[in-house]
């Protein structure tokens, strides 16, 4: 049986050769692919969000392609299209850019809802269906998105429905003055760091690692606890919109992934306090009063996980 926490520290020293001073973010990354799980990636140009994602795909050995979204995108760029062969006369299936095992969606606010929405089955079902006829996705596949939070003019931002779809949302941030002269002298040279990688775990890896988060025991005391995060968050005074079932879920997953790389096949309620912020920050929605008054929902956030008990004997 595979070592997980061997197998993801190799995948963040791997990366780490390209992205400096992140492993924290580059660990979320991987939790979110050992629960299957979509990433979003929210942060400022330039913080290397597609860099990280060319690195990931460099170092599983899985397929890649990049969707550069803009506002002329249609839905069969992203999922395919049917068309007739005119030599033999039937319709033949023509892939669209889903159908690879790393998906990186750029600036994918930029794009319309309509092109949007082509990624929801996608991303929910691990499919795609063109013309009436489904088409399986490969395996291990993942969608990582990202978008720049500060841009408004020319963006569509993403529904409440399609957030709810990535597993968590993460950000980059800016690198200390120590960490950006590290990454002046790795991009310096004749070749960009990402282009020496090699793999250092296959897709029939990932999959193995993947069926192992569901064998992570959850107690009936992690499940309530879990449970009074969600339901605080839907009555919230500050939040117009709580926590959805999927939520709940996602961070049981997260919990259990994080369970499985400290070598624990049970959950404590720290594996649930350290994923709640970057698995349930981007699914809750402070009501206009609380943004009037700047308060954003990771804060929000943090004053429930304050207020809910924290389970003291687990069963």
């Amino acid at each position: 049986m595979l070592n997980s926490r061997r197998v993801i520290a190799a995948l963040k020293q791997n990366i780490g050769k390209v992205i400096v001073g992140k492993d924290d973010v580059i660990e979320l990354a991987l939790i979110a692919m050992l629960c299957k799980g979509h990433v979003l990636i929210e942060d400022v140009p330039g913080t290397g969000k597609t860099t990280m994602v060319s690195a990931l795909a460099k170092s599983l050995d899985c397929s890649f392609n990049r969707i550069q979204f803009t506002p002329d995108v249609v839905p069969s760029d992203v999922t395919g299209f049917t068309m007739v062969n005119m030599k033999t006369g039937e319709l033949e299936f023509h892939p669209g850019a889903v159908m690879c095992q790393i998906v990186l969606a750029d600036e994918i606010n930029r794009t319309s809802p309509k092109t949007q929405s082509a990624l929801l089955e996608i991303m929910e079902e691990f499919q795609v269906t063109v013309d009436g006829v489904t088409h399986p996705l490969p395996q291990p596949f993942m969608v990582l998105a990202t978008q720049n939070p500060g841009e408004f003019i020319g963006t569509y931002p993403l529904p409440e429905a399609q957030m709810d779809r990535f597993f968590l949302r993460i950000s980059m941030g800016y690198p200390t003055m120590e960490e950006e002269m590290a990454v002046l002298e790795r991009f310096s040279g004749t070749t960009r760091p990402q282009e020496s990688l090699q793999p250092v775990c296959s897709a029939s890896d990932v999959m193995e690692m993947q069926g192992m988060i569901g064998t992570v025991y959850c107690s009936k005391e992690v499940r309530h606890y879990v449970a009074n995060i969600a339901a605080m968050t839907r009555t919230h005074p500050s939040l117009q919109l709580g926590v959805s079932t999927r939520g709940s879920i996602a961070l049981i997953r997260g919990a259990q992934a994080c369970a499985l790389l400290n070598e624990r096949d049970y959950i404590l309620p720290e594996d649930v306090q350290r994923m709640a912020l970057p698995v349930l920050a981007h699914r809750v929605l402070p009501n206009p009063e609380a943004k009037m008054k700047g308060i954003t929902a990771e804060r929000i956030l943090v004053a429930v996980m304050e207020n809910v008990p924290v389970p003291i004997r687990l069963s």
